[in-house]
């Protein structure tokens, strides 16, 4: 009996020595098995997936000193947004589960790059200096039957320096249902190009705040799209219009002019760029007069995002040398009129304006803007699809307006000039 007892046993045992010897191997693979962690940038959001498919029978209970980094480790990825750039020494805590009350570490590494934002300055510019101007601002408010918000930041060359932001932007609501937005980037050669942006937005909104010129502009709109209008009257009720809206634009002219002489300055010490968008919901559809000067764009996109439309002249050109400026007394010839533009339509879902801060990086080029896919892309890294994970919730807008500037901080290499983006939603 104790013979066969005794054979049984060692019988049983054989197969239980082999299981352990496959555990013991399988578990030395895996530590052997050489893991490159793809490195993390600091305050930008990380996540990287653990392939486990080659070790099927290896769980992963637990990553040591990941907290330290600023992650965490979940369903086999790790994630989340490392604060500081470090060289982190990871334990992955695991088990066979043939084997689950033995736990093995095996040690691999994770590099966490600097934050480059981290290697710029942030300089405040002197509030006792002439034309100050603070280094952001933002508004959010009602447009017509919509809403509209706007963030403008300082740019990281600016910031580095200590000097001003250039860009600005105003936005008036007038009687009758009429509404305006209007965005300028000051030259940043020009020595006083913010005051120069400054006024350009002020002058052409103050413009059309007045009843006499608005009733003028509506009655003729009026005219353009009756259905009994002939193509002279509506071709005669056009050239009105874009007559009026060249009055405003040369009144802007006029007051940096006037500015430039009461502060000793040439009227190129205050070039800067200008578009504005006038706009009032009519019975036949909204109506956008819209106008522009330099290399910022206006675009308006469609209900269903199918089409796009860019609503002005760009002024572009290699190395900025296209650029125009509202301070420049030829663009008032004879193809003035050409920057103007009259739109109708039933309705949209989004209408943008834009400095080239906000424009080249996510356009690049020109014949982007009115391409639907890019400008997807804008509005999926508006709802938060970019690496800082910062997003503007055109839903529950409530802080759209300080989401805008956050977002507008992001990073894109060799792209540091000021940003000013509008949006009517």
């Amino acid at each position: 009996m104790m013979g066969k007892f005794f054979r049984k046993s060692a019988g049983e045992s054989k197969p239980k020595t082999v299981e352990q010897a496959v555990i013991y191997k399988e578990k030395e693979e895996f530590k052997d098995v050489h893991w490159a962690l793809k490195n993390a940038s600091a305050k930008q959001f990380y996540e990287f997936p653990l392939d486990m498919d080659d070790f099927p029978n290896i769980k992963i209970q637990n990553i040591g000193n990941l907290e330290e980094a600023g992650l965490t480790f979940e369903n086999n990825t790790i994630s989340g947004t490392p604060v500081t750039n470090n060289m982190y020494h990871l334990d992955v805590q695991f088990y066979h589960i043939h084997d689950q009350s033995q736990i093995e570490t095996k040690k691999i590494q994770l590099f966490v790059n600097a934050d480059p934002k981290d290697l710029w300055k942030n300089i405040p510019s002197d509030k006792n200096a002439i034309f100050y101007k603070s280094e952001e601002d933002s508004f959010k408010g009602l447009f017509s039957d919509k809403k509209i918000v706007v963030a403008s930041k300082r740019g990281r060359f600016h910031a580095h320096e200590g000097k001003f932001r250039e860009d600005d932007f105003a936005v008036n609501t007038f009687p009758a249902g009429w509404n305006i937005v209007s965005v300028s980037d000051g030259a940043g050669s020009a020595t006083a190009a913010r005051e120069g942006s400054k006024l350009a937005t002020t002058t052409i909104n103050q413009f059309f705040s007045s009843e006499e010129i608005l009733n003028q502009i509506e009655n003729n709109i009026n005219r353009l799209y009756a259905a009994q209008s002939s193509n002279e009257e509506q071709s005669e009720a056009k050239q009105n219009v874009i007559h009026i809206l060249s009055e405003g634009v040369l009144s802007v002219y006029q007051a940096l002019e006037k500015s430039a002489a009461e502060n000793s300055l040439s009227v190129n010490d205050l070039h800067a760029t200008l578009i504005f968008a006038l706009l009032k919901k009519f019975s036949f559809g909204y109506v956008i007069l819209s106008f522009g000067v330099g290399d910022c764009p206006i675009n308006l996109i469609n209900t269903d995002f199918s089409e796009v439309k860019l609503l002005n002249k760009m002024d572009v050109g290699e190395f900025g040398g296209g650029t125009r400026f509202i301070t420049m007394k030829e663009i008032f010839n004879d193809t003035m009129a050409s920057r103007f533009r009259i739109t109708c339509v039933k309705d949209f879902s989004y209408l943008v304006l834009m400095t080239d801060g906000i424009y080249d990086p996510k356009f690049i080029t020109e014949n982007k803007l009115e391409d639907t896919e890019s400008w997807k892309s804008l509005f999926e890294d508006l709802a938060g699809n970019n690496d800082d994970r910062t997003k503007a919730d055109f839903m529950n807008d409530d802080k759209i307006n300080e989401e805008l500037l956050i977002w507008s901080d992001f990073w894109s290499r060799g792209n540091h000039d000021d940003r000013t983006l509008a949006i009517i939603y």
